[in-house]
C-alpha cells in the first residue's frame, strides 16, 4: 500500500513539472525562417496634435527595404502639412529621416531584424493628420538563393528527375514578370496616396469656399439693411406740429 502511494506520489509530481508554460514553440526553427512573411504593408493612420506613433517591420541582409509615405489630410488649427520621419536599424542606428508632406525612404539593409519606423507630428500643436503608409522589402537575391536550392536538389535527385529547358525558362520569366509586378504595384500604390491628398485638399477648399462665401453674403446682407435703417432714421419725424422735420 505505501508503494502505491509513493507511486502515485511521483506521477503527480512529475506531472506538476512539466505542465509549464512552452517557451519555445519551435525550436528548430531560426527567426529568419519564422518572420519570413509578407513583404508588403500598406494603410492609412491619424495623428493627434503632437502625436507620435512606431512601427516595426522584419528584414533580412541583403534585402531592400522601401517605405513611402504622404500626408491626405490635415485638421485643426495653424495647418502644418509636413511630417517628420525616421527609420531606425535593429542596432537603434539612424538608416532614414525625412522631415516633408510626402517622400520615399529606401535603403540595403545590411543588419537581420526589426526595423523601426516612427512617424511624428510635432510640428502640429493643435491640429492631427491623415498620414497614407505603403512599406516593406523586396527580395533581390531571392533568385540567386531559389538557384542553389535548385542545384543542390539537382545533386540528389539527378537519378530521378530531369529538368527541360522550356520549363526552366517559363520559371525565370515567371519570376521576372512577378519582380515587374510587384514595383508596378508599388508605383500604384503610390499614386493612390497623391489622388487620396488631392481629394482631401479639393474637398478642404470647397469648404473654404462655401463658408466665406456664406459670410460675405450675411456680410453684405447686414451692410445693406444698416444702410436703410440710418436713411430712414434721417427722414424720422415727431407727432408735434410745432417741430420742423429734421431734413
Amino acid at each position: 500500500m505505501l508503494q502505491k502511494v509513493c507511486l502515485v506520489w511521483l506521477l503527480f509530481m512529475f506531472g506538476l513539472s512539466n505542465s509549464g508554460a512552452l517557451k519555445d514553440p519551435h525550436p528548430d526553427l531560426s527567426d529568419q525562417e519564422l518572420f519570413w512573411g509578407a513583404d508588403q504593408y500598406d494603410f492609412a493612420i491619424v495623428l493627434p496634435a503632437g502625436g507620435l506613433q512606431c512601427y516595426w517591420h522584419f528584414a533580412h541582409y541583403g534585402e531592400r527595404f522601401y517605405l513611402n509615405f504622404m500626408v491626405q489630410l490635415v485638421t485643426g488649427v495653424a495647418l502644418e502639412r509636413h511630417l517628420s520621419v525616421m527609420v531606425n536599424a535593429p542596432s537603434s542606428l539612424l538608416v532614414g529621416k525625412a522631415d516633408d508632406a510626402s517622400g520615399q525612404i529606401a535603403f540595403n539593409v545590411e543588419e537581420t531584424g526589426f526595423y523601426q519606423m516612427c512617424f511624428s507630428n510635432f510640428h502640429n500643436r493643435f491640429g492631427s493628420m491623415q498620414v497614407f503608409l505603403n512599406f516593406g522589402v523586396y527580395y533581390e537575391g531571392q533568385k540567386k538563393i531559389e538557384t542553389q536550392k535548385e542545384e543542390e536538389k539537382k545533386k540528389k535527385e539527378e537519378d530521378m528527375k530531369q529538368i527541360n529547358s522550356t520549363l526552366s525558362t517559363i520559371g525565370e520569366s515567371t519570376i521576372r514578370l512577378q519582380k515587374f509586378v510587384f514595383h508596378m504595384w508599388r508605383h500604384y500604390n503610390y499614386e493612390r496616396m497623391r489622388r487620396g491628398a488631392d481629394f482631401y485638399l479639393l474637398k478642404s477648399n470647397s469648404t473654404y469656399v462655401s463658408t466665406w462665401s456664406a459670410v460675405q453674403s450675411l456680410l453684405i446682407i447686414t451692410a445693406g439693411y444698416l444702410q436703410l435703417y440710418f436713411l430712414k432714421r434721417l427722414f424720422y419725424t415727431k407727432s408735434a406740429q410745432a417741430e420742423k422735420p429734421r431734413c
